[in-house]
């Protein structure tokens, strides 16, 4: 069966607050973001003895941790920015096993110096490409290190976009240890967002064998192109609602044939773990519901 989780940084709480809130839910597995009220790793250092103390938490409450967020901006325009970003993924990397899991999670970013969500020209060169490569060869080959897989998740304002190059990325890295998240609705634009089916269709035959867990977030079209965020006290990754003409909502909010989505993911994956995001506090339930309501028609 396909276990339906959430992230964890959308219960803005203490570690047993967010534990108490997500097995009040019924989710049943996690991808964990280290951004507690009482513990956050982008702000003070994550020791092992902390850093085991949050897996043993999860352990007890039979919420496995099936990821960890290390999402930044591995390009960013200010190389110091850049130097940091790429330490703190490596000092998750360095932790995920005692955080329960060694899958450890990034987008790759974009040059745009104003946001890390929008589409600048330099981009979609082959130089921009090269140097992304040259990084996440860096980042996987230190992962093989520690223990660490890098999962990357693929957007299409940043460098690793399109089916393409997210191909040619793990065909360059050829490494046991760097993985895909699939999230369909990363590969959207207003060019594709009215072929839904033959999109999905297309990621799941040439990437499927990369992915390892899925999320569960929606698309729909808009001419609203500015940045779009939630009102929600998160995480920036969490907060983003899309940018450009395509807006991502919650699950079941947008146009994503859902049904198709799963049974793709039940045919190559049949117990890959569905993390549910882009949620309001308020509208967590409707999205579980919804979630486990296609899990249900499609009987994984």
């Amino acid at each position: 069966m396909i276990a339906t989780g959430i992230f964890t940084g959308y219960y803005p709480d203490t570690v047993d607050g967010v534990i108490r809130q997500i097995k009040r839910d019924g989710f049943s597995c996690v991808q964990l973001d280290v951004s507690f009220k009482d513990c956050d790793a982008a702000k003070e250092h994550l020791t092992k003895e902390r850093a085991q103390e949050i897996r043993d938490k999860f352990r007890d409450a039979n919420l496995p941790v099936v990821a960890v967020s290390a999402y930044t901006n591995i390009v960013h325009h200010d190389l110091e920015q850049r130097k940091r970003n790429i330490a703190y993924i490596k000092g998750m990397m360095e932790r995920a096993l005692d955080l329960g899991c060694p899958y450890v999670a990034s987008e790759t970013g974009t040059y745009h110096p104003d946001s890390d969500w929008v589409w600048h020209e330099r981009n979609g060169t082959e130089e921009a490409y090269e140097e992304t490569a040259e990084i996440l060869y860096d980042l996987v080959k230190f992962g093989r290190e520690v223990g660490a897989t890098f999962l990357v998740e693929n957007y299409v304002n940043n460098v690793i976009g399109s089916i393409q190059r997210v191909q040619q990325l793990f065909d360059e890295i050829n490494m046991p240890n760097l993985k895909l998240i699939c999230d369909p609705t990363n590969f959207f634009t207003t060019e594709n967002i009215h072929d839904v089916d033959g999109t999905l269709r297309s990621i799941f035959h040439a990437l499927s064998d990369k992915m390892v867990i899925a999320h569960a977030k929606d698309i729909k079209p808009t001419q609203d192109t500015r940045v779009k965020r939630a009102d929600i006290d998160a995480d920036e990754s969490h907060v983003f609602r899309g940018a450009g003409g395509v807006e991502l909502p919650a699950a079941g909010l947008g146009l994503l044939n859902y049904n198709l989505y799963v049974s793709l993911l039940a045919k190559h994956h049949p117990n890959i773990p569905l993390i549910v995001e882009h949620v309001d506090a308020g509208d967590i339930p409707r999205a579980k519901r919804f979630v486990d309501g296609v899990l249900k028609h499609q009987g994984v």
